[in-house]
C-alpha cells in the first residue's frame, strides 16, 4: 500500500497551466504505480490551461467548485461546465482547455496513464 497525505503531497509544475497549484497524489514521484498517476489541481478564479492535445487520455473529476472544459477534436469545439463530483474523459489526441470562470477556487482530480496504450 502507498499512502499520500495531502499535507505531504509534492507540488509539480506543468507547462501551459496558469494560476494553478498542482499536487501529485499517486504515481511518479508520489510513489509506485504500474499503470497510472493521479494529481489534484487547485484552480484560482480566472485560472486556465492552454488548449492542448496529448497522446494520453485524461480523466477529470471536479472535487470542489465549478470547472469549464473546452474540448477540440476534428476542428470542432465542445464546451461543458462541470460541478462537484461531475467527471469527464478527454480522449487521446483530443485538445482540452480547463477554465475557472467563477470567483471561487475549484479543485479537480486528474488520473491518466503513465504512457499511451499500445495499439491493439
Amino acid at each position: 500500500m502507498n499512502v499520500t497525505r495531502l499535507d505531504e503531497a509534492r507540488p509539480y509544475e506543468a507547462p501551459g497551466h496558469f494560476d494553478m497549484r498542482m499536487f501529485r497524489l499517486q504515481g511518479r514521484e508520489a510513489g509506485p504505480s504500474d499503470t497510472l498517476w493521479m494529481g489534484l489541481s487547485w484552480l484560482l478564479p480566472g485560472s486556465h490551461t492552454a488548449l492542448d492535445a496529448s497522446p494520453i487520455e485524461k480523466h477529470y473529476v471536479v472535487v470542489e467548485g465549478e470547472l469549464t472544459i473546452i474540448a477540440e477534436a476534428d476542428g470542432r469545439q465542445e464546451e461543458v461546465t462541470l460541478g462537484r463530483l461531475d467527471s469527464c474523459r478527454i480522449a487521446p489526441g483530443e485538445g482540452r482547455k480547463l477554465e475557472n470562470r467563477t470567483n471561487r477556487p475549484a479543485a479537480v482530480l486528474l488520473a491518466m496513464p503513465l504512457k499511451p496504450a499500445a495499439p491493439g
